[in-house]
């Protein structure tokens, strides 16, 4: 007998389908309850596929909705449906496909790829063959719907429809899809292909068995009438490019000529789907020979893609120039991570280490409007193809460029303005002629009367920094910084924001260029508090913080300090301890601290106690969740869980980790003031706590705090050396580099602070170290940081490290060459001296790095200088004058007389 409702059961059903519909929240959650409830009855799922698929008397959005309940259910309960009802749903599912409302079969699809991806591929063997089949249905409708249930399982279950497990049902699915590209109906050819687009990124096989049928089928379709057909056979060549740009190099030519239309196509989801074209090639190596011949036609088209589109300014309420009264809605504000400390060597000018802690958010200006649209895939293809062709791009760019920045339509002299940016890195050369007169050109666009225009001027700015801050101050930089700083307290949220950004950048630049102008700076950056709205206070606080860390220790003037730090504890006084706007805060004072030193010590005690606090709570909600977890397996904690589950979630130990860098900080700018501090808290014992958290930022930033605590204040660290060292030896794995990183650097610390009493602590650390600096591709911050460690354990413990000399000298001299004169530096060379005395035979084999090393002391200290001088002589006399001679015939001429005039060799 085949299942039937009950009547009444399905008014009831009905009822709770309207009720559901309803915008009152105290319905809703009446609904929410009575949901489930019915769950606890497994047939009343058989209704909701019922109302589904049956009831065509009902209306649409009331038969979806049901579906949609029935989704849900099976994403939370299906293992427990019973087989029959299962059986009942899966049989309905595939009798109603063809339903002729396009809602209800999209919302059918939904359910069966649902259905599917619960595992139950393998059990449903009949869904594939049977979808496939209805495929060839003459009814229109039969033949749409499976081609949209396909497609989903084809995006939800790719990888799944490749494997063995299901006797790779693609070998005869990817076939069957090519002969619908040729189908009459364009939403047939649309599904069709993307339904093979979802295979090409993984290479699956049976795709590149037919690649050449794939290929010409796509050319078939190049000039189709239908957008969403031309935006999948776009997608689709974007991803080959990827994978099989070797099928795609003899149909080059007119890919590209394809491209180029499509690039300018009336839909804009087409033109932005062919403008990744551009974006994916410049990363192949053939895209110079590619395209050489192309960009005379390219390059308008991606200029001209750069203007707003109407949409862009309405939803930008372009026409909108006072906002900066109206509060932020709280969805606009992004989520902010982050970054936790990584100590560097302060040398090579500060620069951003390679590959490790690059800032990824310069990459374009309005991501307000996150959403990826064409303005910005053409922004950011011009970008990158500027980084391939280099200046031969200008030739095809000054003559438009000049037209644009003077153009009368605010739109297009944006769009110029955005250009001018986009190729301000690849084709920096080609344009220092013309930076004398675009620069003030683009400080004369920030008073601009459209917020748009003035906003992206700042961005653009910003990417020429680097050039302005090389030219004489009075030239650029104090104009550009005066018109900067005014659009700071622009009336315009948006450009308050760009300004804000570009002066954190023109911060980094300048550095200690901004001393002069620091009264004033200040005077800016702290009306701006009283005047912000929320989004915009929060990256105040990331040039607050950029600018300390820019200009170091001049920030510690009397003037300076009462200007800025009433505002900033003011708003560490009003957020509470579970407020996120924490994070850039502490951050701010974190870099205000260090830069301030001793300036700070007024304010230190109430910043330093909370921080504490901060980390204590944080270590205290884990505990908590952790016993959670363990209990509420026992059911012993459920009642209270569900009595009062938000007090229970997870802590966010972003707090903690911030907190952690802001002591750091303290204790950097602080020194030996921060003792009393550390005296009268248990700072050292939530640190081992926090030394041995799973969450590596936690302990990258333990290991920072810990160093900079061993600097600060040995006396509180040194008891807790014998807990602490196994587990700093335990965190020198490279696989996490910025812990690996920090815990390296802590343990030099140590070594120096406890001398010839780190003996027994040699064995624990040693090998590890060894192995980092002879790894392959291993980050040079790490390299350098390693060979500063063993250094100084060699300086402290030379008997136990000495022995070890062959396995490390050659990487430890290349690492260290490269560095300035400083601290580290010379507590390391001191180390090997002392390691060579106890072992000089384990630097024979590789004297000539040891030699090229030394030459790289720009200004030892006196002692350092007459150690280097006893090693070379007594190397020179073991050896012999004519071995010498020899010796120093393999040396490059600069060393060779380096070595002479310092050393006398």
């Amino acid at each position: 007998m085949e299942w039937q409702p009950d009547e009444q059961g399905l008014q009831q059903v009905l009822q709770l389908l309207k009720d559901s519909q309803s915008p009152n929240t105290a319905t809703q959650r009446a609904v929410q309850q009575k949901l489930e409830q019915l769950n606890q009855f497994p047939d009343f799922n058989n209704y909701l596929i019922f109302v589904l698929t049956r009831l065509k008397s009902e209306d649409e959005p009331t038969r979806s909705l049901s579906g949609l309940i029935l989704k849900n259910n099976v994403k939370a309960h299906y293992q427990n449906f019973p087989p029959a009802v299962a059986d009942f749903i899966k049989q309905e599912c595939l009798s109603s496909i063809g339903d002729p409302s396009p809602l209800i079969r999209a919302t059918i699809g939904i359910l069966i790829t649902t259905i599917a991806s619960k595992g139950e591929l393998q059990t449903w063997p009949e869904l594939l063959p049977q979808l496939c089949n209805l495929l060839n249905s003459e009814d229109y409708n039969t033949c749409e719907g499976s081609f949209g249930a396909l497609q989903k399982i084809c995006e939800d279950s790719s990888e799944l429809l490749d494997s063995d497990a299901l006797n790779r049902p693609l070998n005869i699915m990817i076939p069957k899809f090519l002969q619908f590209f040729k189908h009459c109906s364009p939403k047939i050819r649309s599904h069709a292909i993307a339904c093979v687009n979802q295979f090409i990124i993984g290479r699956a096989q049976a795709l590149m068995d037919n690649i050449d049928t794939f290929i010409e089928s796509l050319f078939a379709l190049a000039a189709d009438e239908d957008s969403e057909v031309r935006k999948n056979v776009c997608r689709a060549l974007v991803m080959l490019l990827e994978v099989r740009v070797d099928r795609l190099i003899p149909h080059m030519h007119s890919i590209v000529q394809y491209m180029l239309q499509r690039t300018q196509d009336p839909d804009e989801n087409v033109a932005l789907e062919a403008c990744e074209f551009w974006l994916t090639l410049a990363e192949q190596p053939i895209c110079k020979d590619v395209l050489s011949g192309h960009l005379v036609q390219l390059i308008p088209i991606l200029v001209n893609g750069m203007k707003y589109s109407e949409i862009d300014i309405i939803l930008l309420k372009g026409d909108v120039e006072e906002d900066e009264a109206i509060p932020d809605s709280e969805q606009d504000i992004k989520p902010r991570f982050h970054k936790s400390r990584t100590v560097t060597l302060q040398h090579e000018g500060g620069e951003g280490e390679e590959g490790e802690d690059i800032d990824e958010d310069d990459d374009d200006d309005d991501d307000t409007l996150s959403d990826w649209n064409l303005r910005k895939c053409s922004a950011a293809a011009l970008d990158v193809l500027a980084n391939v062709f280099r200046d031969e791009l200008l030739p095809h760019l000054l003559p438009l460029l000049k037209d644009l920045l003077f153009h009368p339509d605010w739109v297009i002299k944006e769009s110029g303005i955005l250009v001018l940016g986009a190729i301000a890195e690849g084709c920096v050369q080609g344009m220092v002629p013309y930076l004398p007169e675009l620069i003030p050109h683009l400080i004369q666009c920030l008073c601009d009367k459209k917020a748009l225009v003035r906003s992206i001027a700042c961005w653009t700015l910003s990417r020429y920094a680097h050039w302005v801050v090389s030219q004489p101050p009075d030239a650029y930089l104090k104009p550009l910084m005066t018109e900067l700083l005014k659009r700071i307290l622009d009336g315009n949220k948006r450009v308050q924001e760009a300004a804000c950004s570009a002066f954190a950048t023109l911060e980094e630049e300048a550095c200690t260029e901004l001393v002069p102008y620091l009264g004033f700076i200040l005077d800016t950056l702290v009306f701006a508090f009283g005047k912000y709205q929320h989004k915009n206070l929060l990256i105040l606080y990331d040039a607050i913080g950029t600018l300390a860390d820019s200009v170091g220790h001049h920030l510690n003037q009397p003037e300076y300090i009462q200007k800025l730090m009433p505002p900033l504890i003011q708003k560490w006084n009003e957020l509470k301890d579970e407020d996120k706007d924490l994070f850039p805060l502490l951050e701010c004072l974190s870099s205000v601290a260090t830069a301030l030193q001793n300036g700070f010590l007024p304010y230190c005690e109430p910043v330093y106690q909370r921080c504490v606090t901060l980390v204590q709570k944080t270590l205290a909600q884990a505990m908590v969740s952790m016993h959670l977890v363990q209990k509420t397996l026992n059911q012993v904690m459920s009642d209270m869980y569900n009595q009062h589950p938000e007090q229970y979630e997870a802590p966010d130990k972003d707090f903690m980790i911030v907190a952690l860098d802001l002591l750091s900080g303290l204790a950097e700018g602080l020194g030996g003031h921060v003792e009393q501090l550390v005296a009268h808290s248990n700072i050292m014992t939530l640190l081992f706590q926090c030394m041995q958290d799973t969450m590596p930022e936690v302990r990258q930033s333990s290991f920072a705090l810990l160093g900079d605590l061993t600097k600060a204040c040995f006396l509180h660290v040194k008891p807790c050396i014998a807990e602490f060292m196994p587990i700093l030896g335990l965190n020198l794995n490279p696989e996490f580099i910025s812990v690996c990183n920090n815990a390296t650097w802590a343990i030099g610390e140590i070594s120096i602070q406890m001398g010839a009493e780190m003996e027994p602590y040699v064995g624990l650390v040693l090998n590890n170290l060894v192995e980092i600096i002879n790894r392959p591709n291993t980050p040079k911050t790490l390299l350098e940081n390693t060979a500063i460690t063993i250094g100084r354990l060699g300086y402290v413990c030379p008997q136990e490290v000495a022995p070890m000399l062959p396995q490390f000298i050659r990487p430890w001299c290349q690492s260290l060459r490269n560095i300035r004169d400083n601290e580290e530096k010379d507590s390391a060379f001191r180390g090997i001296c002392l390691m060579i005395g106890v072992n000089p035979g384990g630097v024979v084999q590789d004297f000539i790095f040891f030699c090229d090393a030394v030459a790289s002391w720009v200004n030892p200290k006196e002692d350092l200088r007459d150690m280097f001088y006893k090693i070379l002589h007594g190397f020179k006399a073991q050896v012999g004058e004519e071995n010498w001679q020899q010796f120093c015939e393999q040396f490059p001429l600069q060393l060779k007389e380096r070595l002479s005039a310092c050393y006398g060799v």
